[in-house]
């Protein structure tokens, strides 16, 4: 079912409050590129990068939903690959729409709300504010790290790296996906004894190890499928749209 994009574009601005989250000004969420007007079917991608614009053309997608939208590295000329990307988007007919903080944070289509639903973390509430926003969720289990690891695995499809600094026996869980390897102290004050997040760096591992919590690593990119997934699905639920999931994982 063909839908008018500003209309779809409207409601995604208001359903994820692109407005009303604060981000930095790269992420330059909501329509980053219109199209000629008409939405025939979605693609969804954590990366608006040259092979994710490849493959919605392929499919024959005219609506580019991505976490991650093209102009992370800031200000630059549309020359070299930038334009190439910019080019294939415009001779396609192709609109791209980024959401990034406001999709992590969304209570319903989430990357933070998807992963805590996926490892059945009961009564999740939002923790961590270093700047105006609680970026992520925390909340109750009743597992073992074992346990959690294998479901983990099992429900997301990665390998973790597991730094096993904490309790064996998990009561409370935070969640904050991408790269929050920089909120174990937040995780820890908000009295986790697990924190799950995608990535971090190498001195994280000793926040870990002198604060006594388990902190698992599921990958950034892994962590951020799930709400462009989610979102997409609400669009088709809204609007009629079908829709593909373009897989392009970094290993990161």
């Amino acid at each position: 079912m063909a839908t008018d994009l500003r209309r779809l574009t409207r409601y995604l601005d208001d359903y994820l409050g692109i407005v009303q989250v604060p981000d930095r000004p790269e992420a330059l969420n909501g329509l980053q590129v219109e199209n000629s007007g008409v939405v025939n079917r979605v693609a969804a991608a954590v990366d608006a990068c040259q092979v994710s614009i490849d493959a919605t053309a392929a499919r024959g997608a005219d609506f580019l939903l991505v976490h991650h939208g093209l102009f992370w590295r800031g200000l630059e000329p549309l020359t070299g690959r930038h334009g190439r990307r910019v080019r294939k988007l415009i001779e396609s007919d192709i609109a791209v729409y980024s959401a990034h903080i406001p999709l992590d944070v969304h209570p319903e289509v989430g990357n933070n709300a998807r992963l805590a639903d996926l490892m059945g973390i009961m009564n999740p509430e939002p923790f961590a504010d270093p700047e105006g926003q609680a970026i992520g969720l925390v909340g109750e289990v009743d597992l073992s790290l074992g346990e959690f690891i294998t479901r983990l695995r099992q429900r997301l499809a990665v390998e973790p790296h597991v730094i096993a600094a904490g309790p064996d026996r998990l009561t409370r869980v935070a969640v904050v996906s991408g790269g929050g390897g920089g909120l174990i102290g937040h995780a820890s004050d908000a009295g986790a004894d697990l924190y799950l997040t995608g990535e971090g760096s190498h001195h994280t591992h000793f926040d870990a190890e002198e604060l006594r919590l388990n902190v698992v690593y599921a990958g950034h990119y892994a962590t951020e499928t799930v709400g462009v997934k989610a979102l997409a699905s609400h669009i088709e639920e809204e609007f009629g749209l079908p829709w593909d999931f373009l897989d392009h994982p970094t290993g990161l």
